[in-house]
């Protein structure tokens, strides 16, 4: 079993950015692909991106293509999404997700283990 926490969330203007983190504890990380989902008010969680075990692959939301990044560390049991560029539409919580194996799918329901979440706010 794996504990994620996510951090870094907060309010920015829009073209502004920042940096999410998730900080995982329990078995070894380096077991477990990434993901990061993000729920707005009255919306499905949706995916963002993710990472492979060792970082080699990772994947994106059209939405987000060329605008954030993911990437990990697996000496510090962490995975990060810097996000540029940002947009109001980024607007939402955001959550960490880890799942066991090599590859990071892009469905929420196929993750086992997910944090609390992190308030992201891009104001116009």
């Amino acid at each position: 079993q794996v504990h994620v926490v996510e951090s870094g969330g907060g309010l920015v203007q829009a073209g502004g950015s920042l940096r999410l983190s998730c900080a995982a504890s329990g078995r070894t990380f380096s077991s477990y692909a990434m993901g990061w989902f993000r729920q707005a008010p009255g919306k499905e969680r949706d995916f963002v991106a993710a990472i492979s075990r060792s970082g080699g692959a990772t994947y994106y939301a059209d939405s987000v293509k060329g605008r954030f990044t993911i990437s990990r560390d697996n000496a510090k049991n962490t995975v990060y999404l810097q996000m540029n560029s940002l947009k109001p539409e980024d607007t939402a919580v955001y959550y960490c997700a880890a799942v066991e194996g090599g590859y990071p799918p892009k469905r929420a329901n196929s993750y086992d283990y997910w944090g609390q979440g992190t308030q992201v706010t891009v104001s116009a």
